[in-house]
């Protein structure tokens, strides 16, 4: 008997979220962005995570935004939905929405601004895991929620079937091949997807055993990003270099923005929604605060690495 091949896998890119200058969802921007991811042939979308300011929204701008990925896709790919709240009840509320509006997968963190230890972490997915009919993907995040998930308590929620997949954003490649290794071990035939947030090694990562990625750059180069997984499934992992470095290359955008007034999202996503103006997908580069757009000087940087990948 074949083990089960993992459900959520290949490309899957987290979705920025377009906004108006006046800061609502901008829908026919967000249907534009959809469409091209699709049609550049990924594998799923991730809707509502870091890339798509989950946290900086409101519920009714992440509903909004929810709702118009969903129907967009159409069900041509699975959408999986981050429910990113600090508290276990507060994230089940957001599932029930979720769910409500058609969503095929659901994405939590662990707790965070509560002080909680392992214990308490373990509760929130197992909790959470019960109160959803959907599949439960962990995200493994500690910059932003200040805890690392272990590879014990993965390894054990996937061999129980509380967990669906996983996707690492932590960067720690190291604790990401122990945690392969340990699913093969220890949790085999499950299905489990393992996803690398890691979008500068995800041709290191497919070889370590990820079953795909979720790279906020595969905003702005979905082509590339699928042109990089079929190459590592298709065992071409020369190909898959000479794509992975034209993408970290490509990566370079997000030091576009000056660091003496910028960090993290305002660098990252700032970045990302720059260069899907630039490329006529979105109509503005407009954030949440209190991030703030890249400005003309360094908008004209982002273009310089959109021309050297080819991309204008």
């Amino acid at each position: 008997m074949t083990s089960p091949a993992p459900r959520f896998a290949g490309v899957v890119p987290p979705t920025v979220t377009p906004l108006t200058e006046e800061g609502e969802v901008d829908v026919s921007s967000l249907e534009r962005l959809v469409e091209r991811l699709l049609d550049a042939g990924v594998d799923g979308i991730f809707a509502l995570g870091s890339s798509g300011e989950t946290v900086f929204l409101t519920d009714p701008q992440r509903d909004r935004a929810l709702e118009v990925i969903v129907k967009t896709v159409g069900g041509a790919v699975p959408v999986i939905a981050g429910c990113i709240e600090p508290t276990t009840r507060r994230v089940l509320d957001r599932a029930e929405v979720a769910t409500r509006l058609g969503a095929d997968g659901l994405v939590a963190t662990a707790p965070f601004y509560a002080i909680v230890g392992p214990h308490e972490i373990e509760r929130h997915f197992r909790s959470l895991a019960a109160g959803v009919e959907l599949p439960l993907l962990a995200y493994d995040i500690p910059v932003c929620v200040h805890t690392k998930l272990s590879t014990g308590l993965l390894t054990r929620l996937a061999a129980e079937g509380i967990l669906a997949g996983v996707k690492d954003s932590s960067g720690d490649d190291v604790a990401f091949r122990q945690l392969a290794l340990s699913i093969a071990d220890h949790a085999p035939g499950t299905g489990f997807s393992l996803l690398t947030g890691h979008e500068v090694v995800v041709d290191a990562m497919m070889l370590a055993g990820a079953a795909g990625s979720v790279p906020g750059l595969g905003n702005v180069d979905p082509a590339g990003y699928v042109r990089l997984h079929r190459a590592c499934t298709g065992g071409d992992w020369a190909a898959a270099r000479r794509e992975q470095d034209r993408l970290t290359r490509l990566f370079r955008i997000v030091e576009a923005a000056d660091p003496a007034t910028s960090a993290g999202a305002t660098r990252g996503v700032g970045a990302f929604k720059t260069a899907l103006n630039l490329l006529g997908v979105i109509a503005s580069n407009a954030v949440s605060l209190p991030l703030r757009p890249l400005d003309a000087a360094e908008t004209a940087r982002v273009r310089t690495q959109l021309e050297l990948a080819g991309l204008l």
